[in-house]
């Protein structure tokens, strides 16, 4: 039995583009007879609202997924995550750095297309003999990169979006532990997959260089290689990613405004190449003949006006 998860994240709310990756992610899975669970990633230090937890809860529950099991939170998990530092700590297989991120926008060459900012240029690889070295020094605790081999291709192979490979030089050394003393994401939801045995992974295309740095702490850590697919995202009309420069377009604004999540539902529907009026009875009634195939390859277009109130 194949077995998922939604990991949404507790630092804002949910808009129409999570909505669309997470009904794909529970139609994909349902379908096919497999589990899905639900762990909430609230590890982002200060962006982390309380109250967010129980609003995404109930963003899922009003769209009409449900999930299999107790909610976990990533936080709670957090000597799982050590351990797995540790392990790559002994294997010298990270490094502490003491950059910040103006010192590394000052010294790469090249920015990186994603959300992570510039390619980490390498300053502090072979820097410091230890964290307590670099603090001493630097006056800075330090962060803990990933030693990210040179000169390799990491290939993944993308249920929905194909072959894909990325040259270790455009990932960069990236961090699995920060300076606060928290695992980064990368580490976190490799640890949290293994442990919680998901081997199926739907979620947005621009997590696809993720994918590749991930790959490399499985393969470092001796995890297993869940089957991944990578979807489209929704933009907006100018071809951006969605976000609060296109409106509000959360489910809880949605709400608000006396949207009904029928029509929530059938828009959704819309994007993925579904049908409209099957989504209006429930994420369940899109569940006889699906398949990811179906899911068009370019991006869904937010438009203002496509779900007015009636």
């Amino acid at each position: 039995m194949p077995r998922g998860r939604l990991a949404p994240s507790p630092t804002g709310v949910l808009h129409l583009g999570n909505a669309r990756t997470f009904l794909l992610a529970w139609l994909d899975l349902r379908s096919r007879g497999g589990e899905l669970l639900l762990r909430v990633e609230d590890l982002d230090g200060p962006r982390v609202r309380k109250e967010a937890v129980q609003a995404t809860l109930e963003d899922l529950r009003w769209l009409g997924l449900d999930w299999d099991g107790p909610v976990v939170l990533q936080s709670h998990r957090l000597d799982r995550h050590r351990a797995a530092l540790e392990r790559l700590q002994e294997a010298g297989l990270v490094y502490p750095c003491t950059c910040s991120r103006r010192d590394i926008e000052r010294a790469a060459s090249a920015p990186h297309a994603g959300e992570e900012g510039p390619v980490y240029p390498g300053t502090c690889r072979g820097r410091w003999q230890d964290a307590a070295e670099a603090e001493a020094a630097t006056g800075r605790r330090p962060a803990w990169r990933f030693r990210v081999p040179e000169g390799q291709r990491i290939g993944i192979e993308d249920r929905f979006a194909g072959h894909r490979s990325f040259p270790s030089e455009g990932l960069g050394d990236f961090v699995v532990w920060k300076r606060d003393g928290t695992p980064a994401y990368q580490l976190a939801v490799v640890v949290d997959d293994a442990e919680q045995g998901v081997d199926e992974i739907l979620r947005g295309e621009d997590l696809l260089p993720s994918a590749a740095r991930q790959r490399l702490l499985q393969e470092a850590l001796d995890l297993p290689l869940p089957r991944q697919a990578h979807v489209p995202l929704v933009v907006g009309e100018d071809g951006r990613r969605l976000a609060k420069r296109h409106g509000d377009t959360s489910l809880a604004g949605l709400r608000r405004q006396g949207v009904e999540p029928a029509e929530v539902r059938a828009l959704l529907a819309r994007w993925s190449g579904l049908d409209e009026e099957a989504a209006r009875a429930g994420p369940a009634a899109l569940l006889e003949g699906f398949a990811l195939e179906r899911v068009p390859r370019e991006p869904a277009v937010w438009r203002p006006g496509l779900l007015d109130p009636g």
